[in-house]
């Protein structure tokens, strides 16, 4: 097997460089680059085209729901493998939804991370045990479609403009991150709003909470 070339992308420094230590020791995997944010990060994709992006979920400025939206889709063969804290069941069902191809745990040790890493590489999914029981403990707590599930009619632009708007973010600036004009933000925002039967903007921030767009 080839090396897996792998792009590191977390807020910390110091997390990063623990990770690109612990896993360049590896014989199967190169780390070729690190990125702090989800800006960086879907620049540094386009650049260096990595095999697997190992992401951290929440970041400043982008975070690792939205730069995976935005990394599939401009980049649908890269690999994302979500790195985080969170063991709750929406958030899994959301990074799962954006794309991502696996999800692990900060806590995890470096074996089951590299496992992880090499699973999602090879075109299978990854979700860690800990994780897992969660999922299950959920569906069978509550077997019909839970608060986690998005509104089918959304789609991944608008997904995006869902998780800026509960950040707190303008519309000039979401314009700016999208590329994107302010005109179409709005409508984008307009038609958010009808298809979720919404008035405000606090109600939008409400529902990113409650389906796990963002960490209140």
């Amino acid at each position: 097997m080839r090396k897996i070339r792998l792009l590191i992308v977390d807020d910390h420094t110091l997390f990063r460089e623990s990770l690109r230590s612990h896993l360049s020791s590896n014989a199967n995997i190169t780390v070729i680059g690190e990125a702090e944010d989800g800006i960086e990060a879907i620049s540094k994709t386009a650049e260096l085209k990595p095999d697997v992006v190992l992401m951290d979920f929440a970041m400043p400025n982008l975070n690792g729901l939205q730069a995976t939206l935005r990394i599939k889709k401009n980049n649908p063969e890269i690999k994302v493998l979500i790195l985080t804290m969170y063991e709750t069941g929406p958030h899994v069902q959301q990074i799962l939804q954006a794309g991502a191809s696996g999800y692990i745990l900060k806590k995890a040790p470096t074996r089951e991370l590299i496992s992880a890493i090499e699973a999602v590489y090879n075109d299978e999914a990854f979700l860690c045990p800990s994780v897992t029981k969660q999922i299950l403990d959920d569906y069978l707590k509550s077997p019909a479609v839970g608060d986690g599930e998005i509104h089918k009619d959304i789609t991944a632009r608008e997904l995006e403009l869902l998780g800026f708007i509960a950040e707190g973010k303008t519309n000039k600036e979401i314009a700016h991150l999208l590329s994107i004009s302010i005109h179409t933000v709005q409508t984008h925002r307009l038609n958010l709003m009808r298809k979720l039967d919404m008035h405000d903007s606090v109600q939008l921030v409400r529902y990113a909470i409650r389906k796990g767009l963002i960490v209140p």
